[in-house]
């Protein structure tokens, strides 16, 4: 995740600082050397010495270089004399992060870091992971991808435009490390509820990796953000004459496409073994790549799949509260783009799990979209919303007309649970609420929206309606209710309590295609990661200080169902959770070795 110029390269380039892999421990055959290739070095040897150790984010130390470091490489003069510790440093950096007046700002500050120190940075994330996930991600990562022209300070990954079409495979050979295993890419288009951030939504794949990196623990040399910078129809970008992408308007149709595959065909070249995550594209183009490449390469779309396990990981969770099973469960959707129509396919597959007819499942669902409800006969729609349009008799039966409002919906339908992923505070009043909580005595209502000023309801208004009784999971974080004297923890549903996981036992895996039954795999484990304390709370997530024993998890779950299925590796069981520790980057200091003759 640096620049050519920045970063060391691989043992077999010239000059580059030889990555020693880590010592072996896991006793079975089949899970040797392959699965320590995520988690990094043991030391770091290079030619190099003196200023460029300390410029590399990649083996800069600080003053945590030792004295007999500090001799070999040449860095004696070039730092105070104190050496510190990783915990005394890291004590520093949240010293520097807290005293800053907005979480703008302490972005800022982090990223700062990531680019100076990125063992520190990594470090500091994993040990303060619930403080420092809602600056590094949702919501304060909107905020710097809508400034990102005026905020950024340093470049990070793969840069594509249009006129690099015939030179993919080429920029990609630019980038320091070649056995890259993740690949987060964005076209920019639909950053969060924000829309069209051109070049800016490349905070997205940066601050995804760094989830990934801290949360699975895959080490940094093995993950690449890219943005397919193709244009924007922002008009405010492209009327700034600040702004550092590709100043142009979008472009659209087969040249779009033809980019899109000369794209997976480069990365297949380039990095054969890399799982691709799609993030933030627009609808009317992530249903169709998700569809045309899901069985050519191993790749997933976050938005849809990762959104889907999380709310049914959410619900699940809930079920262990409300009793009943997931077969009973009513759902009223409003919204119905990449994060709806994921989640009610999903729900659908755990239904028909417990024995559900398609005829139950259509009929246990409804869905607005900003047209209205959708339903049969309305006009045509897209694809992707076809399995969530009510038919006629579905309708007669519930006594609703085609235009029905949701109120009216609620009254008919009698739901469990609400759902909404509309990027539009307010979609959730007070009277839809109230009918909801009179006829389901535990109401769970999921306003998904980020950022957080986006969100369908607050968590407190969602408690208040319901007289308390609500379950309340957010996609943005939100602080905690008092309602009448009682606590309710507001569990956030974020999708990296999904996608690190599932990454990470893809990678491991090497499973052949990152399938929909992966999620709900992933969904019921993470269900089962929410403490008996944390539900009585209210909460349906686990906190996100445990994010790295849920992603543990969670890619131990994904490894059996490849296995299972004859989808990857056959890993023993009683070797899996081994693996998965094997394979986990811990952020510490490893010694920096130079090696005598000149570069």
């Amino acid at each position: 995740m640096m620049n050519r110029t920045d970063g060391p390269r691989l043992a077999s380039r010239a000059c580059a600082p030889r990555l020693t892999p880590p010592a072996q421990s896991c006793s079975h055959p089949n899970v040797a050397v392959h699965d320590k290739a995520v988690r990094g070095p043991d030391r770091i040897e290079t030619h190099k010495r003196g200023i460029w150790l300390l410029k590399n984010p990649a083996t800069n130390k600080g003053l945590a270089f030792t004295p007999e470091e500090r001799e070999q490489c040449g860095l004696h003069g070039l730092l105070p004399a104190q050496v510190q510790t990783i915990e005394q440093q890291a004590d520093l950096e949240m010293e520097h992060i807290r005293e800053k007046s907005t979480d703008l700002e302490r972005y800022i500050g982090l990223i700062g870091l990531l680019y100076r120190n990125e063992v520190l940075f990594y470090h500091v994330l994993v040990e303060h992971l619930a403080e420092l996930m809602p600056i590094v991600y949702t919501p304060t990562v909107g905020e710097a991808c809508r400034r990102f022209s005026h905020i950024v300070r340093d470049m990070r990954g793969i840069w594509l435009t249009p006129g690099d079409r015939e030179h993919i495979e080429e920029r990609l050979r630019s980038f320091p490390y070649q056995d890259i295993r993740l690949i987060v890419v964005t076209d920019n288009e639909r950053i969060l509820g924000l829309g069209d951030q051109g070049a800016g939504g490349m905070g997205i794949p940066v601050g995804k990796l760094a989830l990934y990196v801290a949360g699975a623990g895959i080490h940094p040399s093995k993950v690449l953000p890219i943005s397919l910078d193709l244009g924007t129809n922002n008009p405010e970008l492209l009327d700034d004459p600040l702004y550092i992408g590709h100043r142009a308007r979008r472009i659209s149709g087969k040249a779009y496409d033809d980019f899109i595959e000369a794209f997976v065909e480069g990365v297949g070249a380039v990095f054969p073994k890399a799982v691709i995550q799609w993030e933030d594209f627009h609808k009317r183009n992530a249903f169709r790549i998700l569809e045309s490449y899901r069985r050519r390469v191993r790749c997933f779309n976050d938005d849809i799949q990762g959104t889907a396990g999380v709310a049914v990981a959410g619900i699940l969770a809930a079920l262990r509260v409300t009793g009943g099973s997931i077969r009973e469960q009513r759902v009223l959707f409003l919204g119905a783009g990449e994060a709806c129509t994921g989640i009610a396919n999903l729900l659908a597959a755990a239904m028909r799990e417990e024995g559900a007819s398609e005829e139950e499942i259509h009929a246990s669902r409804l869905a607005f979209d900003s047209q209205g409800l959708l339903y049969e006969g309305r006009g045509s729609e897209d694809p992707h919303k076809r399995p969530l349009v009510a038919s006629r008799e579905l309708l007669a039966r519930l006594g609703l007309e085609g235009g029905a409002e949701p109120e009216a919906a609620i009254r008919s339908l009698k739901p469990t649970v609400l759902v909404g992923a509309t990027a539009t505070p307010g979609t959730f009043h007070q009277a839809m609420i109230e009918e909801m909580a009179k006829h389901v005595e535990r109401p769970v209502v999921m306003p998904l929206s980020n950022p957080t000023r986006k969100a369908e309801c607050t968590p407190e208004q969602a408690i208040r309606w319901s007289q308390g009784r609500a379950l309340v999971a957010t996609g943005s974080p939100f602080d905690d209710v008092v309602h009448e004297g009682t606590r309710h923890v507001i569990g956030q549903g974020n999708n990296v309590f999904v996608f690190p996981g599932v990454g990470m036992g893809a990678v491991l895996s090497e499973i052949r295609e990152v399938d929909d039954p992966v999620f709900l795999v992933a969904a019921r484990t993470l269900a089962d990661c929410v403490s008996a304390e944390r539900l009585k709370q209210g909460a349906l997530y686990p906190p996100q200080s445990e994010l790295r024993a849920v992603s543990a998890r969670v890619a131990a779950a994904v490894i059996r169902h490849a296995r299972e299925r004859h989808l990857g590796r056959a890993i023993p069981d009683e070797d899996v959770e081994q693996v998965v520790a094997d394979s986990t980057w811990q952020p510490e200091y490893v010694p920096v070795v130079t090696r005598s003759g000149p570069c």
